[in-house]
């Protein structure tokens, strides 16, 4: 679907008439090699695509387009010199633009330092209908938002985001109005492992669900676009048959940054289209919602690609994005970074609170090409030499990157660094290094370009999980899935800290052994949005307690427990604390019997992590 818009606007001084065409890049027909990438819509107000070549240029993308007249037009880009925080002048991610036959001016994306309108000349059209190219130039991640032509010279949409997302509605006639997507029971938002669950829990257990996702595939830190195994356990703790689910869906292979196949898109794809209660949406980005006091009425999503929005009404909302996304656009209670020591009596915790949470990966590995392989200079900021370079093959979960940074607000630069850094260090051995030889031969074979990450907010429910539960086994009454994963925390590596001061890539992990751990079920509902569920690495625990909550296989199992408690929210016309207020034994009733297949194999006991074998003794 084509998301292209042409407009006149008529001048105040006279009858001189200004014809423009405004053409969004994720829109094109044809994308050839390019891709999209929405990550980072929250702050730019739109996708763009990216030209991810991993040092070699990909195809040319193109689409059709039709001007309002013939005549001169000037040409604008919206793009960002993404290498530009670490290096001045040209950078790498350089493309042209064609219209027609015609090239203007080249190289785009190139300068700056900012996502800005970079003039591409102007052009003279004969024939309305024409086709416009974007040919990237050298595979390193060249990026293009929008393309404006104007007849009007030096007439440039608005830089300021929110003037340009007004500018975008209007551009692309966008209706004030979304449509209605469906009225659901309950809507889950992020398909990751946690909304996976959470999804089909509540469908089998009667409930209407729609499941919106922001990318083409589903799995979230489990798909093919980021590549990080499924960890912690499942069949422990009080519920037995939590967890059930992920042996119908989850990859029977372990292991980090491996081949596509590892993940098995497709079967998780194909899962969800056979729950008759569940309609998914892919490529929606949930960008808003609506409230009636302190309930959530509606949420708010747009196509990443054709900008169409859609509506989606339930009686009930789960934030499954991981960034609490929906949570935090309803005004709920959230925090990010660290707690001291002394608020949550927390030994682990730092002396003094601070922003600081874990990174982002962007993993990568190379491939044996069986001859010699090029690989193109790469130097923008960052200096590897014999001492400080990464003599590796490939780079999994220990290339980590933003420790110090906001993983909300400077997501693209913490992403950028990652690829930034997987470039500059392959340079250094491709091209640099003086005994080389066992790289001669080998190239690059996957760079993440979505980055994968393990913290930001997190959002607060009824109770706060916190270290001394974890470790001293404290009980409650409202345990749900059990958590089996250690308390692991990820921290600068010190010796990456000393080669890079403040510009830190890898991370090392300290492990707390505990005992296989039951959340409390009033974990997983906000403490202040009285129908929104959370399930994954944005549930209600300190940043310590979520060392061992973020792994897949334990939020799978929370997502679980949700759809039961969907189920029961519907069945008495009730809110997710009136669950644990009225209706817990229900809930216990229904974590024994699971919702998942019965008799089915345990496929899942690969990176199940060290747990303590016996429960610990406070003395």
């Amino acid at each position: 679907m084509k998301t292209v818009l042409t407009f006149f606007l008529l001048l105040s001084f006279g009858t001189i008439r200004a014809a423009d065409l405004f053409v969004e890049a994720e829109s094109f027909t044809h994308k050839g090699g390019w891709v999209v990438d929405q990550q980072f819509m929250d702050l730019m107000g739109s996708p763009y695509l990216l030209a991810h070549g991993m040092g070699e240029p990909v195809e040319d993308a193109y689409t059709e387009v039709t001007f309002p007249e013939t005549g001169t037009y000037y040409a604008y880009v919206r793009t960002y010199n993404w290498t530009s925080p670490w290096k001045d002048g040209e950078g790498p991610g350089k493309f042209s633009l064609s219209v027609g036959n015609k090239k203007l001016i080249s190289p785009l994306g190139a300068e700056g330092s900012a996502w800005m309108w970079q003039v591409a000349g102007k052009i003279s059209v004969k024939d309305r209908k024409t086709v416009l190219k974007l040919q990237d130039l050298t595979g390193f991640d060249g990026r293009c938002d929008a393309i404006y032509f104007t007849t009007e010279e030096g007439k440039v949409p608005p830089s300021d985001v929110k003037e340009l997302e007004a500018f975008r509605r209007e551009a692309l006639g966008l209706p004030d109005t979304p449509a209605l997507a469906g009225q659901y029971d309950l809507v889950v938002i992020g398909a990751g492992i946690a909304g996976m669950s959470a999804a089909v829990s509540a469908a089998r257990l009667g409930c209407k669900v729609a499941l919106i996702n922001d990318r083409p595939v589903v799995g979230g830190n489990n798909s093919s676009e980021i590549r990080v195994h499924l960890g912690g356990r499942i069949e422990a703790g009080p519920y037995k048959e939590l967890g059930n689910l992920q042996k119908e869906f989850g990859p029977t292979r372990g292991g980090n940054a491996q081949p596509a196949d590892y993940y098995e898109d497709r079967k998780k794809l194909d899962w969800l289209a056979n729950e008759k209660n569940i309609t998914l949406f892919l490529n929606y980005r949930a960008i808003g919602v609506a409230k009636d006091g302190n309930n959530i009425t509606s949420v708010v999503a747009k196509h990443i690609e054709s900008g169409a929005e859609l509506e989606f009404k339930a009686p009930l909302f789960s934030d499954c994005t991981g960034d609490g996304t929906i949570g935090y656009l309803a005004g709920a209670d959230y925090r990010m970074g660290r707690e001291s020591r002394e608020e949550f009596g927390e030994n682990t915790a730092p002396e003094k609170p601070d922003k600081m949470t874990m990174g982002a990966s962007v993993q990568w590995y190379s491939v044996d090409n069986k001859k010699p392989s090029a690989f193109s200079h790469f130097n923008y900021g960052v200096e590897f030499n014999e001492e400080n370079c990464e003599k590796v093959m490939m780079g999994e979960w220990t290339w980590e990157t933003g420790m110090n940074y906001d993983q909300i607000k400077d997501f693209e630069r913490i992403r950028d660094y990652g690829l930034l850094v997987v470039y500059s260090n392959w340079n250094y051995l491709k091209n640099r290094m003086k005994d080389n030889s066992q790289y001669r031969n080998r190239k690059l074979g996957w760079v993440a370009y979505v980055s994968g990450k393990r913290e930001s907010r997190r959002l607060m429910g009824d109770y706060i999980l916190k270290e001394d539960d974890l470790r001293k086994y404290v009980m409650h009454e409202d345990g749900t899935a059990a958590t089996t994963w250690s308390i692991d925390l990820h921290y600068p590596d010190p010796a990456n800290t000393k080669n890079f001061p403040g510009q830190e890539f890898k991370s090392i992990a300290k492990h707390i052994n505990i005992y296989p751990y039951p959340i409390p079920y009033r974990c997983l509902y906000s403490r202040n949005i009285d129908n929104l569920f959370m399930a994954g690495r944005n549930i209600s625990v300190t940043h310590v307690a979520l060392g061992t909550v973020r792994v897949m296989r334990t939020t799978g199992m929370m997502g679980e427990v949700v759809g039961m408690a969907t189920s029961i929210c519907k069945k008495y016309g009730v809110k997710p604390r009136n669950v644990y207020q009225s209706h817990l034994d229900e809930l216990k009733k229904l974590m024994e019997d699971g919702t998942g297949k019965k008799g089915l194999p345990n496929n899942q006991t690969y990176n199940e992590g060290g747990t303590l074998k016996e429960k610990p003794v406070v003395k």
